[in-house]
């Protein structure tokens, strides 16, 4: 199994999406959207991202066949409050917390984690298949 993994602004998001698509094909996809990090801890400013995101790592490190992963930034924890934050308003995603992990299928959403159960492993797998 390959992880193949890209990072994303929302300033950046559009461009690095498409690209990820188109090299991804063939992969199975997902979406990790994520609080950002300090650059002094390495720590998110959001605790159930910091809780989650080595879950989601090792579930996805361990699915058989090609995946490919999209992490998405979401800025620090007043761009995020924001109600008109772009990923809160776009039709795409509808987010409405992080962590949200997203498995992108057909050009839209075939399955979703968000903030209070995307560190469940079981309920990751499940995502997953």
């Amino acid at each position: 199994m390959t992880l193949a993994m890209a990072d994303a602004t929302v300033s950046d998001f559009e461009g690095v999406f498409q690209k990820f698509k188109a090299d991804n094909a063939q992969k199975k996809q997902f979406l990790l959207f994520l609080a950002d990090k300090d650059p002094v801890s390495s720590l998110s400013w959001c605790p159930d991202c910091n809780v989650a995101e080595p879950v989601i790592y090792q579930k996805l490190s361990a699915v058989s066949g090609d995946v490919a992963l999209l992490r998405a930034f979401v800025g620090d924890r007043p761009t995020w409050r924001n109600p008109a934050h772009p990923w809160r308003v776009d039709p795409r995603f509808k987010l409405k917390g992080v962590p949200t992990l997203i498995r992108w299928e057909n050009e839209e959403v075939a399955g979703r984690l968000e903030d209070y159960e995307a560190h469940v492993g079981t309920k990751i797998d499940a995502i997953l298949k």
